[in-house]
């Protein structure tokens, strides 16, 4: 039995008088077969993939020397050829063809890395390595990032908040307190998930949780609600006086 596949331009190919050998078939009935599927390709817009995988070249016929065309075939090209023969025996013949395939293309990869520069090997081994690495290390700040507070964090940002309103109003006894602590808690907490662009306070980021209690720390209320709670808590001084 002839090589049933061969490397030409470092590509694992077959050809047509191949073909026509293995599968007891006249060539130009082969080379009619091929040249329908090429036809048929064009139809289907797949004129390029037709060129990529079948190679319109010559042979010159051993006893009267005249050139006589044939095609070298990829493994996809082949395969579309010998998708119509289907007698048992063409079958057995495309299962031993793609064995054959497969056996050279695992050929020349192992010679490729055998005579790939040991050095440039392990820089490339090194860079996989750290690409590797790096893309865990993303993978871990990610998660990081979008780890929300735990419940101490979370207890504590209420109590912080629950005592800057206090502060704000002027203590739990204020009027300002009395009349307008749920206005200016439901305000501070709008400032707080604006700021952080969150649906409900308790989703804060952990990685930002140093930066929500410095927000507290640092909020005041708008002007209009400023002058509301001291006109409030002036009045009842006013009255004290009185």
């Amino acid at each position: 039995m002839n090589q049933l596949v061969f490397i030409k331009d470092n590509q694992v190919i077959t050809d047509s008088l191949t073909i026509a050998e293995m599968f007891d078939k006249d060539h130009n009935k082969v080379v009619r077969d091929i040249e329908n599927q090429i036809c048929k390709l064009k139809e289907a817009g797949e004129e390029k993939w037709g060129v990529a995988n079948f190679g319109a070249t010559q042979y010159q016929h051993p006893q009267n020397k005249q050139l006589y065309p044939k095609f070298n075939l990829t493994e996809d090209g082949f395969a579309i050829v010998a998708m119509s023969y289907t007698t048992p025996e063409a079958m057995k013949m495309k299962v031993k063809f793609i064995q054959e395939f497969k056996k050279m293309k695992e050929y020349i990869q192992k010679q490729e890395q055998q005579a790939q520069d040991p050095v440039e090997l392990a820089l490339q081994t090194s860079l996989k390595n750290y690409q590797e690495i790096k893309g865990i290390k993303e993978d871990v700040l990610l998660l990081k990032d979008s780890m929300r507070i735990d419940g101490r964090q979370e207890f504590a940002i209420k109590s912080q908040g629950k005592a800057k309103v206090m502060e704000t109003l002027g203590g739990y006894n204020s009027p300002a307190y009395i009349a307008l602590s749920k206005k200016v808690f439901s305000r501070m907490w709008r400032d707080f998930k604006n700021h952080f662009v969150l649906p409900r306070s308790p989703d804060l980021p952990k990685s930002r949780f140093d930066e929500a209690v410095k927000f507290i720390a640092m909020w005041r209320p708008d002007t209009s609600m400023a002058m509301e709670i001291e006109a409030l808590n002036k009045q009842t001084h006013l009255k004290l006086v009185q």
